[in-house]
């Protein structure tokens, strides 16, 4: 509802009716709507948003979405928010900005922000230590309860978490950690040391991020301390990045086994990248699996034309069946993770599927004509005969398209039922693919070399 009256409001230009409605509206009602809006759609709702609703919108994004916006901000802007954020998140969105822009806003922030960025820069990339936030807060044993809380109220505003506690010694080095809770429960003359538990998990800050998020699971943990050779605490791992971690590492098993390239490093922008990105984006991640493939379905074609004495008159066309099949079901496969990655994610809504549905058709249908092209070229230099690359060419171009358009409508249709889309799509577009596939190299072929049959 609320993403229809924005773009009611845009589009009739009515931008006070829309600004009056957007301060109106709760926070996590307009991200729900700002995820389903295009990227110009975006720009106008997050300009008309006040400052302190535009910054907490702008730490909800994930960090693809980030990473446009503060590239169309203007510089005053973009260090505005970026310097507003919270270490550990302004890190991970510099990592994905180019170079130059990540130096340049670096060099813009506060010098105390700018400290603390450089020295989580300065661990490496997928450590706990770089994904930490160094905002924690930090107790001394013999505190009282009340003391404590007192220092919990002083900094409480400037902190990322105060559920968890932890307690350190005068060298900075992890003594124990003590609950909310506990605290809170505890008389106010009660020592720390008394209620504090002493057994503390922690990682060190070259700990693999991913191990660090396994173990938050594992443990049911809200943070994990971190800390350096020394011992010293330097920081915390929170749940939203572990739990930002362990989606990357799923999305990267089920993009793994279909098969396409990891180019982004992280998995959620790779996602965004495949159902948002420009045509180029798209073609440099899925093309190249798709050439892989045209490769392997000419060596198919290679072995199955041995026997075309025994084939006789037919083994020309014979020779191409595997290339059809294979591309056609390379592109369904792909469509379909795309398809529930996106939906996943929230980068595709259900309700309005028509407009990523028609956007994958298209990219079908333009891989289609790249690899029909180059497919019919090499078809006809290899058997010396033009009308049989062109037939070859537009099978793969009918055929692709229509793997696209498959992989997208089956599962959505699935999902409509309440049916189980991640067993039931493949075999379903497999088998539709390859009748049609073969319906349609077979009408082509006989259109134009039906004397050869």
């Amino acid at each position: 509802m609320l993403r229809e009256r924005i773009i009611a409001y845009i589009e009739s230009k009515e931008m006070e009716k829309l600004k009056t409605m957007l301060a109106n509206a709760e926070e996590l009602e307009i991200l729900y709507a700002f995820n389903d809006l295009t990227f110009e759609e975006q720009v106008i709702v997050f300009r008309l948003l006040s400052k302190n609703n535009a910054l907490e919108l702008f730490e909800g994004l994930d960090t693809s979405q980030q990473q446009n916006l503060v590239q169309s901000f203007t510089d005053e802007r973009a260090v505005e928010f970026v310097n507003g954020m919270a270490p550990d998140d302004r890190v991970r969105l510099l990592d994905e900005l180019p170079a130059i822009v990540a130096k340049k806003l670096i060099n813009s922030l506060s010098p105390k922000e700018r400290e603390v960025t450089n020295a989580l820069m300065g661990y490496k990339p997928e450590t706990a230590g770089h994904i930490m936030t160094p905002e924690f807060i930090s107790l001394k044993r013999d505190m009282t309860a009340s003391e404590a809380l007192d220092k919990i109220r002083r900094q409480a505003q400037e902190m990322e978490t105060i559920y968890t506690l932890y307690i350190t010694d005068k060298t900075k080095k992890l003594d124990g950690a003590l609950t909310l809770k506990a605290l809170v429960c505890a008389d106010s003359n009660t020592k720390i040391e008394d209620i504090m538990s002493k057994n503390t998990i922690s990682v060190s800050t070259d700990t693999d991020q991913e191990e660090a998020a396994r173990m938050m699971q594992e443990l049911d943990l809200l943070a994990i301390p971190v800390v350096d050779k020394e011992g010293r605490m330097v920081g915390i791992v929170t749940i939203d990045d572990a739990v930002d971690i362990l989606e990357e590492e799923a999305t990267e098993d089920i993009y793994d086994a279909a098969g396409l390239a990891d180019i982004t490093g992280n998995e959620s922008d790779r996602s965004e990248v495949l159902v948002n990105g420009n045509m180029w984006s798209i073609w440099r991640v899925r093309m190249p699996f798709l050439l892989i493939t045209l490769a392997a379905g000419m060596f198919s074609g290679a072995i199955i034309e041995g026997f075309e004495e025994a084939l006789e008159s037919i083994a020309v066309v014979a020779i191409f069946i595997p290339l059809i099949m294979d591309m056609g079901g390379n592109v369904g496969t792909q469509s379909s993770t795309v398809f529930a990655r996106g939906v996943v994610l929230g980068h595709i809504n259900i309700k309005s599927f028509l407009q990523p549905f028609f956007k994958e058709i298209g990219v079908g249908f333009s891989m289609g004509v790249l690899i029909g092209t180059a497919a019919g070229i090499i078809t006809a230099i290899w058997q010396g005969m033009p009308l049989l690359g062109l037939a070859v060419g537009l099978s793969l171009v009918f055929t692709m398209t229509l793997a696209s358009l498959l992989g997208f409508l089956v599962p959505y249709i699935l999902i409509k039922f309440n049916v189980d889309q991640a067993a039931g799509s493949a075999p379903i577009i497999t088998s539709i693919k390859d009748i049609a596939g073969l319906i349609i190299y077979f009408m082509i072929v006989s259109a134009f070399l039906s004397h050869l049959l």
